[in-house]
């Protein structure tokens, strides 16, 4: 038995779901969009798995294909990252997580105040980089955290590293995580330290999320099983470190490619590695930049034959998204999006069209099969990627 690694490029939606009206997103097409900002997208390997082949996209090609590709439709209400990654592995969130357009109340607030022993700032929507040129001075000034949160369900906080220790800020967060249970129990609470001056502040890797406990998942599932599960990026703090056999956190996508490699050189099958790329989304998607979005998937496409370079021969590869994130509509926000699915194994020779999925879960089905193990939630794509 073989490994299976999975790929999420965060927020790389391919076109609008078919609830997208719900959420105020039809017409989004993140990666559609990205290509023809720049001029067409330059990614010849993705291209040879079947990127094409799934939706028209600019500069991509459709011939010579030895691959699987599809798209998947989400089914968890919501557009967050908690709940596309929950969805993988058998959660669907039929109800939406709480989210705070207007901050968080005070039920929540003074308590939260009197735990830390500070006052906090902020307690609005904004863009993580937007908040520090707005409340980072003051920060500096007061020793108070900034509290902020945005159209996902999440209660942010940010503190300079000199201000506020990451540790501390931690053992905050840790605070915050407890408070929010009930009708307030978002899907994440994140750490954001930064370091920087004032104009110059910049928000550094070591964040880390605190999030609700959904209860078990097919990764608690396989551990359960013995096969263990590496979570690369920010995977283990999404789930929270259940069903994470170990948790590698990374500063960006090259450390994330790097890191991968790593654990595919130094495990052996069975195991399942599971990698979560997160510049698309909080570098570019957030930012409202489709240049640096493009180009980010460039790069990652001339990484991607280090990747199928390093598959040993029973080993599957699969990439997919979270979300979207159209960097080029007005909102900052994620947006309700279909997402691509790739799987190839080592030597793989045939095209294969796995249609559009209705569920994310589908990817967990795949994964429990390939395993052998016994799980009912989502269907399996296997068949397509079972060598003849």
């Amino acid at each position: 038995m073989g490994r299976v690694i999975l790929i999420v490029l965060d927020s790389v939606g391919i076109g609008h779901a078919p609830d997208a009206a719900a959420y105020g997103d039809v017409g989004s097409n993140t990666i559609g969009h990205v290509a023809k900002v720049l001029g067409g997208l330059h990614v010849p390997h993705l291209a040879s798995l079947g990127l094409g082949k799934i939706t028209e996209i600019e500069g991509v090609s459709t011939t010579d294909v030895h691959g699987a590709y599809g798209m998947m439709a989400p089914q968890s209400a919501g557009k967050d990252t908690t709940n596309g990654h929950m969805e993988f592995v058998g959660v669907t969130l039929r109800e939406p997580l709480p989210t705070y357009p207007n901050g968080f109340p005070k039920e929540i607030m003074e308590p939260f105040e009197h735990r830390i022993g500070r006052k906090t700032l902020g307690n609005y929507p904004s863009s993580g980089t937007v908040i520090l040129d707005e409340l980072g001075e003051e920060h500096l000034n007061t020793g108070f955290p900034i509290v902020y949160t945005s159209g996902d369900s999440v209660f942010q906080l940010a503190a300079h590293e000199d201000v506020i220790s990451v540790s501390q800020l931690y053992e905050m967060c840790a605070v915050a995580r407890s408070l929010l249970v009930g009708e307030h129990a978002v899907g994440r609470v994140i750490a954001r330290p930064f370091t920087g001056t004032v104009g110059h502040f910049a928000r550094t890797a070591n964040r880390r999320d605190f999030s609700r406990d959904f209860g078990p998942t097919l990764l608690t599932h396989l551990t359960d099983q013995q096969i263990p599960v590496i979570g690369i990026g920010k995977i283990e703090d999404i789930y929270g470190g259940q069903g994470i056999t170990r948790g590698i956190h990374t500063q960006g996508n090259d450390d994330g490619i790097n890191q991968t490699l790593t654990a595919m050189e130094e495990i052996e099958g069975p195991a399942f590695i599971f990698t979560n790329l997160v510049d698309f989304d909080m570098l570019y998607g957030h930012r409202n930049d489709p240049l640096g979005f493009g180009r980010a998937i460039e790069a990652f496409d001339r990484r991607l034959p280090e990747l199928l370079q390093r598959l040993q021969p029973d080993d599957i590869l699969l990439i997919s998204a979270d979300h979207g994130c159209d960097p080029t509509t007005p909102s900052t926000d994620h947006s309700r999006e279909c997402v691509p699915i790739i799987g190839y194994y080592p030597g793989m020779m045939t095209s294969e069209n796995m249609g559009t999925r209705s569920t994310y879960a589908d990817i967990g089905a795949t994964i429990a099969d390939f395993f052998n193990v016994e799980w009912s939630i989502g269907t399996s794509f296997y068949e397509h990627l079972r060598r003849n």
